[in-house]
């Protein structure tokens, strides 16, 4: 169980990264989709911070279980408000949010069940 922790936490650090340097470099795409939803701009360095903080305890968790649970959970909870700002603006392409909410849950059921 640890391995796959391993190797889903680092996968999903990888992408919660790349995530959040686009989203603090305010990525012409990622700028865009936030418009759309109807987010701030004033937000996207919060969101960018939070992504960073996911993939940072993710990787922590490694060698502390309880920081790779945190993170993990703080990772659902951060992608379930990305899908419920989706819905509320109508924008129905949940397929990206849907697996980006499913992913941390795995990895905190891995990481519980290898602790």
């Amino acid at each position: 169980m640890f391995i796959a922790y391993a190797v889903l936490a680092g996968l999903l650090a990888l992408a919660m990264t790349g995530s959040a340097v686009m989203t603090f470099t305010r990525n012409p795409a990622v700028a865009g989709n936030m418009t759309k939803l109807g987010v701030p701009e004033s937000w996207l360095p919060w969101l960018g911070t939070a992504k960073v903080a996911g993939a940072l305890g993710l990787l922590a968790g490694l060698v502390v279980p309880a920081l790779g649970e945190a993170a993990a959970v703080g990772l659902v909870l951060y992608f379930i408000g990305a899908l419920v700002t989706h819905v509320r603006a109508k924008d129905y392409t949940l397929a990206p949010v849907v697996v980006l909410t499913v992913l941390p849950a795995v990895a905190l059921v891995l990481r519980i069940a290898s602790a």
